[in-house]
């Protein structure tokens, strides 16, 4: 039971849980992920746990993983106390527009979990088929009181991206930034980084990617820690994964020790399986509900089964 006298902690908890959780899987890498403010976009990690560091100069990258009517769900779950809650669910779309591939994002809590922190996002972008770089994005952001509507257009021809920001569509502010060429949105990054091909990296490598999000370009790392024979997935099954581990903002919603994990199929298919994290308050699981419309048979799934579930979490 949470304490009606804690009100800053239950703020910080409803304010982390779903943002979190939104960005994360808008997160196979995204804001959240990304390291301080100062740190060099290309830079090596340093000292014991220093790590071979993919390179990055190639910006484009072909698509080997999806195809338009794809459509994954995900569930997302917050534990506070020892006590694991249902929170919300975000959906995934894929659609083909010609020359672009149109990807969307829609998070939102369970009725059941909106009396707590209610959320209703939207994200969107516009990919060239050529490159799989962004376009053109948008955010509209709904939690508890919060409102943000966040619109971004690439000008690739001249390293700059034009922002369109504010509460309401009425009130939008226009401004200019000057960004890396290989820059991408919160979006984008999950659909280029499925395409990355681990088979070719070392365990450790970090593949060094650039976000551009509220106002400023992101440096992010995202560490391969190898493959797991075995990963159960809550009510999916047994599959043969990919982990990977990114880069976190420490003493924001992260605590100094804590580290995201992203399981991922080893398959053709390179889907998101479930993501997990220690955050400040509690902790976060994000886990594949149902998929459909998937580019290639889903081969890393070892056993399908509804029953093979994790005890802790509810139904």
């Amino acid at each position: 039971m949470i304490s009606v006298h804690s009100k800053p902690l239950v703020y910080r908890m409803r304010k982390t849980t779903f943002r979190l959780s939104v960005l994360v899987l808008s997160a196979f890498c995204l804001m959240a992920f990304r390291g301080s403010d100062s740190a060099p976009a290309h830079s090596a990690i340093s000292g014991a746990d220093a790590v071979q560091e993919a390179s990055a100069a190639q910006c484009s990258i072909s698509n080997n993983t999806f195809l338009s009517g794809e459509e994954l769900v995900y569930k997302i779950y917050y534990n506070w106390n020892f006590v694991w809650m249902s929170a919300g669910e975000l959906v995934f779309r894929v659609r083909d527009l010609g020359d672009r591939y149109h990807i969307t994002a829609h998070g939102s809590t369970y009725k059941s979990y909106d009396w707590f922190y209610k959320v209703r996002d939207k994200y969107e972008v516009y990919l060239d088929k050529a490159t799989l770089l962004p376009v053109a994005s948008s955010r509209e952001v709904a939690e508890g009181k919060y409102r943000l509507i966040d619109k971004l257009t690439f000008d690739r021809a001249n390293n700059k991206v034009i922002s369109q920001r504010g509460k309401t569509k009425e009130d939008l502010e226009t401004a200019e930034y000057g960004v890396d060429p290989c820059v991408h949105d919160v979006l984008s990054i999950i659909y280029y980084t499925r395409n990355v091909d681990v088979d070719q990296l070392s365990v450790g490598t970090a593949i060094p990617i650039k976000i551009f999000i509220d106002k400023k370009t992101w440096p992010l790392r995202v560490r391969y820690l190898g493959k797991v024979a075995d990963k159960r997935i809550h009510k999916l099954g047994k599959f043969k994964a990919i982990l990977m581990s990114p880069d976190v903002i420490k003493g924001y919603i992260f605590k100094d020790e804590n580290k995201l994990k992203i399981w991922a199929s080893d398959d053709k298919n390179r889907l998101p399986l479930m993501i997990e994290s220690p955050i400040s308050v509690g902790s976060v699981k994000a886990i594949l509900k149902s998929y459909n419309g998937i580019k290639y048979p889903l081969t890393a799934q070892l056993s399908k089964n509804s029953k093979e579930v994790d005890s802790e979490l509810p139904e």
